[in-house]
């Protein structure tokens, strides 16, 4: 590959690639044509009698792709999850890519965008990165109804005593928009609502949202929905969705938006995108629909978890799975060497210089992910996921520690090699999905009381010492206990970039405690969120966001998106 290819951006390498109509995706998919509503030439929704007509056919092998703790110098780990589905491709397996939707938070932000990079991109990257098929807006108008239903129910009389100062609904915004966390409404006399404290959440950490995710079909996206928690009345009793009798209304917005959407890779391997709970809030794995339906219409499954294994991938083994009856057949820890010397105390200026002992320090924060995906007992492959100011001694070092644990391990070069770069791990996921020892099992029973439960997950996943409860999340375990919610599983919002709820402890940290400041019953998705450090669920725009930096050419082609 020349200099000139090895630095085109990702929006570059889309723009050229040229794409096949999707309804030749859908053709080798098996897809009917009457099971497809195209949106455009280039990406189409399909229909849930999909479903009904393959039940019986047996459900594809799922491959989870998780990675080490984030860092500012990057994992790729969605690049890694489209080059190995491509690679699958390539050996002539029927393979799929389920992923998760962009948000335009973190595109207007930090990312820039989420759907892979180089030659392993699903696409089209702009539209999918932008407004895509309008689902994340279905998911905000749907969110702000149930709102205005709230607070229409209250001005109306309040038939059900709903304490106007315990609604814990909030509205929601697909943005990152400080300015919205905590504000009032209802100003402006008796004819403008009753005056309360509200605030807004980013649309991808709202509850809709992971409803949406988790439900198996519309009757139980309905069922979910009905069960949201949306206050307490004057009594202390919690207020439902279907209290207020419009879970009708709220599965009338989304009826559409709940089909899944097929697109394309750079190298034309079929990919479903759909949905997109933030892995740090909420449970951060795409749609159970989405992923079942691949599971039909393909025999291997990559898919992704959110952000460490720590977060993503317990949230999929422990959530996710239990609720779509999944059994992966393996999975996929993504590492790089960049990330591994910042583990091990390098500096981002100064990653392009070569450093094994710093990368050496860094490997310990691998390893522990290593061992909670052995925790589950579930083979897997270290992808290291090469980039271009990896030296040949850095990778051997990694190669040996590898070697030395007897842990599967294959050099990645996905980004710039699409699929071809990605045969070594197609090939070792195959190997050990037939010879690995496969004894999945979760960590915890839900029926364990909430502290026990989450006291597993910290110290075997994250390695912690001990949990913590502040004084008003002790409160709420009481009360959660009454109302039989703490038999629900526990989603953990903690920070991704370390294995402790302290952003800044890098690497493997010891003899830490986590604190649990406060829960968040979610009832309606079905689990219960734990919020520890400083975790929100509305962020804020960096100094300089990647939104400066984009626009359109005179052509109408979107530029600055990478």
């Amino acid at each position: 590959m020349t200099a000139t290819t090895k630095w085109k951006t990702d929006l570059e390498i889309a723009k050229e690639t040229k794409l096949k109509r999707i309804q030749d995706i859908a053709d080798d998919l098996g897809i009917l044509e009457e099971e497809l509503e195209p949106y455009g030439h280039y990406k189409a929704k399909i229909s849930l009698d999909v479903m009904k007509r393959l039940e019986k056919k047996p459900d594809g092998k799922v491959i989870l792709v998780t990675a080490i703790n984030p860092t500012p110098a990057g994992e790729g780990k969605s690049t890694v999850t489209v080059g190995l589905g491509q690679a699958l491709h390539k050996l002539g397996k029927k393979a799929i890519i389920a992923m998760r939707e962009p948000s335009l938070g973190p595109t207007m932000g930090v990312k820039g965008g989420a759907t892979g990079g180089g030659y392993s991109q699903v696409l089209p990257m702009d539209e999918i990165n932008l407004h895509f098929t309008g689902d994340l807006h279905a998911i905000t108008a749907t969110t702000n109804a149930l709102a205005a239903f709230i607070d229409n129910h209250i001005h109306h009389g309040n038939e059900l005593r709903i304490d106007v100062r315990r609604i814990v609904w909030k509205r929601a915004v697909d943005l990152n928009d400080r300015a919205l966390r905590h504000v009032i409404v209802g100003l402006g006399g008796p004819t403008q609502g009753v005056p309360r404290e509200d605030g807004f959440d980013i649309t991808v950490a709202s509850e809709i949202m992971a409803v949406f995710c988790l439900a198996k079909d519309l009757r139980d996206l309905k069922e979910r929905l009905s069960r949201i928690v949306v206050a307490y009345n004057v009594d202390k009793q919690p207020v439902t969705v279907g209290d207020l009798g419009v879970e009708g209304a709220l599965t009338l917005l989304l009826k559409d938006a709940y089909k899944p959407n097929l697109v394309q890779t750079v190298e034309h391997a079929p990919a479903l995108v759909h949905g997109g709970p933030f892995a740090n809030i909420a449970h951060g794995c795409n749609s159970v629909i989405a992923t079942k339906m691949a599971q039909k219409l393909g025999d291997y499954v990559v898919t992704e978890a959110g952000f460490g294994a720590d977060l993503g991938a317990e949230k999929f083994l422990h959530i996710k799975a239990r609720v779509a009856e999944i059994q992966p057949a393996a999975v996929v820890v993504v590492a790089t060497i960049r990330a591994l010397k910042m583990h091990g105390g390098v500096s981002k200026q100064e990653l392009h210089l070569e450093n094994v002992a710093a990368l050496r320090a860094g490997l310990s924060n691998l390893q522990k992910h290593i061992e909670t995906i052995q925790a589950f007992g579930l083979p897997f492959v270290v992808a290291i996921n090469r980039f271009v100011t990896d030296t040949e001694q850095e990778i051997e070092a990694l190669r040996a520690f590898c070697g030395e644990h007897h842990y599967p391990v294959a050099l990645t070069e996905v980004w710039a090699k699409g699929g071809e770069g990605g045969m070594d791990l197609a090939e070792k996921v195959l190997d050990i999905i037939e010879r690995g020892k496969n004894e999945f099992s979760p960590l915890y029973d839900v029926n364990e009381p909430l502290p026990d439960k989450i006291r597993k997950i910290a110290r075997t996943v994250y390695g912690a010492k001990d949990v913590a409860f502040t004084a008003k999340a002790q409160k709420q375990m009481a009360q959660f206990a009454e109302f039989g919610w703490d038999r629900l599983p526990v989603c953990m919002a903690k920070t991704q970039y370390s294995l402790s709820d302290d952003p800044t402890k890098l690497g493997r940290p010891t003899d830490f405690i986590i604190t649990v400041r406060e829960f968040k019953p979610s009832i309606g998705a079905g689990f219960i969120v734990a919020l520890t450090g400083d975790v929100m669920t509305m962020p804020g725009l960096p100094k300089k966001p990647a939104a400066l930096n984009m626009g359109i050419d005179e052509h109408g082609n979107a530029v600055g998106l990478f």
